[in-house]
């Protein structure tokens, strides 16, 4: 996700340079507002723009068992799909924000959708693994923009006094529709052209989104020359470092991180690009990034919050729905239940534009922490007879909880940034990125393992209580193989077929079991946050006499 620069509140780094002009009017101070209509408008291109970064990235994510057929490919090498589209795309925001600075803005968003619907169309004729892994990394490349265009479509709808409210509530639930929204039209897409289908419907948004962009103008940025040789050195380590980190997280769950060797080879590659990048910056007179900043308490705490949200919040964007696709439901069973989370997500949004002060930051993170709570602790109760209908309350608290949590937390630290300068702005918007890209696929690898070896220990504790000498095993295995018993005579291979399918029941059971694990380490790693915050802000209280506005 790339964020503005200039626009959020008005602040335009090359003036900031410059003495400040003697104020002309009132008029001076606050632009126009924009006619309602018109208003509306730059609101349903920030929401097309949106969604056509959101579901580039989440329609490839979410039918990795329908693509793997159509590519001839295993899971595991479908999933370097996705570890292809996040290598650029988690570290590219660092150098757009210069790029845009210096180049103007209007012609950089039309050429990174020139070449978001250039790799689209090649994905139309792609067949095998290889060069849909390519053609993913110029997507990722491509697509990188557009969620920070979608942000300053919408702040430009409302005025400055609203940006910070209204436009970040939003914009943020636009980005965090796309999950759903994708899993929702997935079935249909595929219906209708399989792979070929979920390209054509990308090509057709991003189509429209480039029309858009002509049509709507953004208030111009003004140019100037602030990219230097070493900001290009710096960003290079950096991508390195983000891009092996980003890999190594989408795909070490499936070669197990501990069995191939490359994945430690890239994670050391992405400790030492990290480093040099950050001794260069710190060596540096106008740093691309203020180290010293980023490694400060406030920040530090900013990061730590939202990254733990972040790994929160993976219950509802992986664990939840693997674990459907796990009792063999698919994307078009399972689709009121986004419905429901869809609009959980706009009524919190909502509720949090109406409600957001920065003095009212704890209470709305204290709520919020109270609903990811209670949807988790209710889905650690499920079953293999648990179906979606038994979740829609439980998954409508995490996804109230996603919209009500990002956009105090941001609010209050662009406001911080936004008073230091363009430089801290920068850094704030790379420490955001970082715990929104690199968190989500550290929370999805983290909770994936955590399964996994969930999993393995439940069942060996169920296999260790199954005898053949047990009665009630053999009438299970009579039960199983009853279907079977007209077509094999055989009765050694008639019970081999039985004890097959115990088996089979057995591991979905563990597997439920270990769903039921992470969700419970999920609601127990919530309770932790929300003591944590309670804690600090009693302490703040005796301390100063008065809340101070807390990222957690």
């Amino acid at each position: 996700m790339t964020l503005p620069q200039a626009e959020f509140v008005g602040y335009d780094p090359v003036a900031a340079r410059q003495p400040a002009p003697a104020p002309a009017g009132p008029a001076a101070a606050e632009p126009p507002p924009l006619h309602p209509l018109r208003a509306a408008a730059y609101v349903g291109a920030s929401t097309l723009l949106a969604l056509t970064q959101g579901l580039g990235m989440n329609l490839i994510a979410t039918n990795i068992p329908q693509i793997q057929g159509y590519l001839g490919a295993t899971t595991t090498e479908t999933t370097w799909l996705i570890a292809a589209y996040m290598a650029p795309n988690v570290s590219l925001s660092v150098a757009l924000i210069k790029i845009r600075n210096q180049y103007g803005l209007r012609n950089f968003a039309q050429l990174s959708l020139a070449i978001f619907v250039f790799a689209s169309l090649l994905h139309l004729v792609v067949t095998d693994l290889q060069s849909a892994i390519i053609i993913r990394f110029v997507a990722g490349i491509a697509a990188s923009p557009l969620s920070g265009l979608a942000f300053l479509y919408m702040l430009q709808a409302f005025s400055p006094a609203r940006k910070m409210t209204i436009g970040i509530c939003l914009a943020l639930t636009n980005i965090s529709l796309a999950p759903p929204l994708a899993r929702l039209l997935s079935p249909t897409l595929l219906d209708i052209g399989q792979w070929p289908g979920l390209y054509m419907f990308e090509i057709s948004l991003a189509l429209i989104a480039f029309g858009v962009i002509y049509l709507l103008p953004l208030t111009p940025v003004p140019r100037a020359k602030v990219i230097e040789k070493l900001d290009i050195v710096s960003y290079l380590l950096i991508a390195v470092g983000f891009g092996c980190t980003a890999v190594a997280l989408a795909t070490g769950r499936f070669y197990w991180w501990l069995e191939a060797p490359w994945l430690g080879v890239l994670l050391a590659i992405a400790v030492i690009t990290v480093t040099i990048a950050v001794v260069i910056e710190l060596n540096r007179e106008s740093p691309l990034l203020d180290i010293r900043w980023i490694a400060s308490r406030e920040v530090v705490h900013f990061a730590g919050t939202i990254f733990l949200f972040r790994l929160a919040v993976s219950e509802q964007s992986s664990v939840a729905n693997n674990f459907f696709q796990n009792l063999g439901l698919l994307n078009d069973q399972i689709a009121t239940l986004y419905l429901v989370m869809m609009a959980a997500m706009i009524v919190a949004a909502l509720c949090c534009a109406a409600v957001m002060t920065p003095e009212r930051v704890p209470a709305i993170h204290a709520v919020a922490l109270c609903f990811l709570i209670i949807g988790s602790l209710l889905d650690s109760q499920s079953t293999s007879l648990t179906r979606p209908e038994q979740m829609y309350f439980s998954q409508a608290c995490i996804a109230a909880a996603t919209a009500l949590f990002l956009p105090p937390a941001m609010s209050v630290g662009l406001t911080s940034a936004l008073k230091r300068g363009p430089n801290y702005l920068l850094s704030f918007i790379i420490v955001f990125l970082a715990t929104q890209s690199l968190g989500g696929l550290f929370g999805q690898a983290v909770f994936g393992t955590f399964i996994t070896i969930r999993e393995k220990f439940h069942s060996n504790i169920l296999t260790e209580g199954i005898l053949m000498s047990d009665p009630l095993v053999v009438q299970r295995i009579g039960q199983l193989t009853g279907a079977y018993g007209r077509v094999l005579t055989d009765k050694a291979l008639l019970n081999a077929e039985g004890v097959a399918l115990l088996s089979q029941q057995v591991t979905r059971e563990a597997n439920i079991l270990a769903y039921n694990d992470a969700f419970l380490l999920i609601a127990i790693i919530s309770l932790g946050a929300l003591i944590t915050l309670v804690g600090h802000v009693t302490l703040r209280r005796l301390v100063s006499g008065s809340p101070r506005p807390l990222h957690a």
